[in-house]
């Protein structure tokens, strides 16, 4: 198992990530999921609560450039699950799954981001909290090696996830450019303290400058009540 703190910041630029396990007494279903920037235009944003979920919104309207890729709504509820994605694919899940299909054939549906040269991939999860039972599921969409011909899907499933432990995917392996894809499974990482320890831990371990927004939730598995913490840079 790898601490969360040094994988986050191992690497000044990975791009957006999710963390999805469980906290260390067991009792609930943990998620995170942050975004960084290094133009103007990706860093003029926050993340603001919307319904059981949140959004993003610019910080501020007067500077904002092309919205396409980077206003969307990256947390969604339907029924007793939490979507998590870096990405419009979070409708897509929402919408599809609401119609009967799974996470994973709703994600067929969808490829990387159209953003060359660097096929930014889609990263997503699925947290299943229902009747006292908990599992989680997470994907990544990506090219081939930044060939845009080919599209590569995976989808990773965890039952019965175990207490102080998560799993952290990110859409890039370090700053770059163009910017290298993630690459392998998604890295088994610690889960420490109580939503307020996680959340400042999980921030700090940011790079300073690219950071931009941060969102967690500790779900209770015996009840579906869950807790949410936003840190936005740009407050």
């Amino acid at each position: 198992m790898i601490d969360l703190q040094k994988e986050i910041g191992s690497t000044s630029y990975p791009g957006r990530g999710i963390v999805i396990g469980t906290s260390e007494d067991g009792k609930y279903a943990v998620c995170a999921y942050f975004i960084m920037g290094r133009s103007e235009n990706s860093r003029n944003r926050v993340f603001v609560e919307d319904g059981e979920g949140i959004r993003t919104q610019a910080f501020d309207p007067s500077k904002m450039e092309d919205p396409s890729l980077i206003i969307y709504a990256p947390v969604r509820v339907l029924g007793n699950s939490t979507i998590v994605t870096n990405g419009d694919q979070t409708d897509t899940v929402y919408d599809l799954m609401k119609e009967g299909k799974t996470f994973e054939e709703s994600l067929r549906t969808r490829e990387f981001e159209p953003d060359a040269p660097n096929y930014t991939p889609r990263i997503s999860g699925l947290m299943n909290v229902e009747n006292g039972k908990y599992d989680f599921a997470m994907s990544i969409l990506k090219s081939n090696n930044g060939d845009p011909s080919q599209c590569l899907r995976f989808t990773y499933t965890y039952d019965n996830p175990k207490a102080g432990e998560g799993y952290f995917i990110h859409t890039y392996m370090q700053d770059g450019n163009p910017l290298p894809s993630f690459e392998g499974e998604p890295t088994r990482v610690n889960i420490a303290g109580d939503i307020d320890t996680f959340t400042n831990n999980v921030w700090n371990a940011l790079n300073a400058d690219n950071k931009v927004s941060l969102f967690t939730r500790y779900i209770e598995i015996a009840t579906g009540k869950y807790e949410t913490r936003i840190i936005n840079k740009n407050a």
